[in-house]
């Protein structure tokens, strides 16, 4: 893979030297062949939660030694303090070799290090970043039952006793925590606030008294989600992530890391599993020549090809306003519909092409969201990417009234 546009611009953005540049491509490059295993999927096929786990540690360390691991981390931390441009190589590359993805500490190395960056004390910063990148797990405490999408519904009480805080509530859809040993935490420290300014952001300690993990069963057979009950848990102050009150704003910045490199890698992956959906049509054509099954299978994979251009497209621009102005633009919203819906109809194509056979639920890879192998499995996978971090019908009426400026829906009278 040469040099993609968005790399060379955040180089140009950057003072950075295109060779050097290219010349830091190549030695990814071959890091990177030299250090994914070729066989990693079948070992990962069918294999347990703890060996899985396991595979993520090892998979971890060696990125770590490599120089690889969280590279948007300052190197002072222990992460790769790669620039901007680094990062997409980084990306770029990691997907198009089919690397393993890091699923069980993702929310510890994205969602709780840039959360921690931007929002955490010296002492917080100091206590948890080489933790994490040690291999700590965390987990979310974000989504309730009763508020999702609407995220600034949550119930979850904090109440203050003195110097510390008395926490109750019920969180749902927390990823590995039955492994993680902490959770960012929203919780309503003040209800009489409206409700975006009463929420306040902790760091929990998954091992406090309190605290219930209850593992859910997913149609795919795997439990990565659990829900967390919360009865009475203590906490200090100091575990307090910004200001209190302020948790809406600190939640904020946690969810805009959706918005990085990290989605590209993910726009990148998918261009690949393209390319499996290609060959899969290919075998079919041949057997519908000349029928109008031939025309519409086409039809369909040309349109999938295009949406998945147009979203790498769009994604680079959203990298380049990071570049230039530190956040991303209101191509994150656009992205994160039109990534959720072409990733379902590539699997529903997949699906389809592959017929009874690929209706068959098998043993697969653990672990891999929507990278199995498994065209059903996969398809069983993809809905929660368009509920999780913001439904596509929310995302669309952001779109709608934050960024093209249409009036609101009226309310119910």
């Amino acid at each position: 893979m040469t040099a993609s546009p968005v790399s060379l611009r955040l180089s140009a953005e950057g003072g950075e030297d295109p060779a050097e540049l290219e010349a830091w491509r190549t030695h990814v490059r071959a890091w990177v062949a030299e250090n994914v295993p070729a066989d990693w999927r079948a070992r990962m096929t069918g294999a347990g939660d703890e060996e899985y786990v396991a595979f993520q540690r090892w998979w971890m360390g060696r990125l770590r030694e490599g120089g690889y691991l969280a590279p948007h981390v300052p190197k002072r931390w222990g992460g790769g303090g790669c620039t901007l441009a680094q990062q997409v190589i980084l990306a770029e590359e990691l997907a198009h070799a089919g690397a393993p993805q890091l699923t069980v500490t993702s929310t510890a190395l994205y969602h709780a290090a840039s959360t921690l960056l931007a929002a955490g004390t010296d002492e917080q910063q100091a206590r948890h970043l080489p933790a994490i990148l040690a291999g700590e797990i965390w987990t979310q405490g974000f989504s309730e039952p009763g508020a999702g999408s609407d995220l600034a519904s949550l119930q979850t009480r904090a109440r203050r006793e003195g110097d510390r805080y008395v926490v109750n509530g019920q969180k749902i859809w927390s990823s590995y925590a039955t492994y993680a040993t902490h959770c960012l935490l929203l919780a309503r420290t003040d209800p009489d606030a409206p409700k975006r300014r009463g929420i306040t952001c902790f760091i929990l300690d998954m091992t406090l008294p309190g605290v219930q993990i209850v593992p859910i069963r997913q149609s795919t057979g795997e439990h990565e989600f659990c829900e967390i009950f919360l009865t009475d848990v203590e906490l200090g102050a100091d575990r307090i992530l910004g200001a209190e009150n302020d948790g809406w704003r600190v939640a904020q910045g946690t969810l805009s890391t959706e918005r990085s490199v990290f989605v590209l890698e993910q726009i990148e992956r998918l261009c690949v599993t393209r390319g499996r959906l290609t060959a899969d049509v290919a075998a079919q054509l041949p057997a519908l020549n000349g029928t109008p099954a031939e025309g519409r299978l086409r039809q369909s994979l040309a349109r999938l090809y295009a949406e998945t251009e147009v979203l790498r497209l769009i994604c680079y621009r959203m990298l380049d306003d990071l570049g230039r102005h530190g956040g991303a633009g209101p191509e994150s919203s656009v992205i994160k519909v039109m990534f959720a819906e072409t990733l379902k109809r590539v699997d529903e194509l997949g699906t389809t092409v592959g017929g009874l056979d690929a209706q068959r639920l098998r043993p697969h890879t653990q672990g891999v969201n929507w990278e199995s192998g498994d065209w059903m499995v996969d398809l069983l996978a993809t809905p929660a990417w368009t509920v999780g971090g913001g439904s596509s019908e929310i995302m669309r009426n952001v779109i709608a009234e934050r960024v093209l400026g249409l009036p609101r829906e009226p309310g119910a009278a």
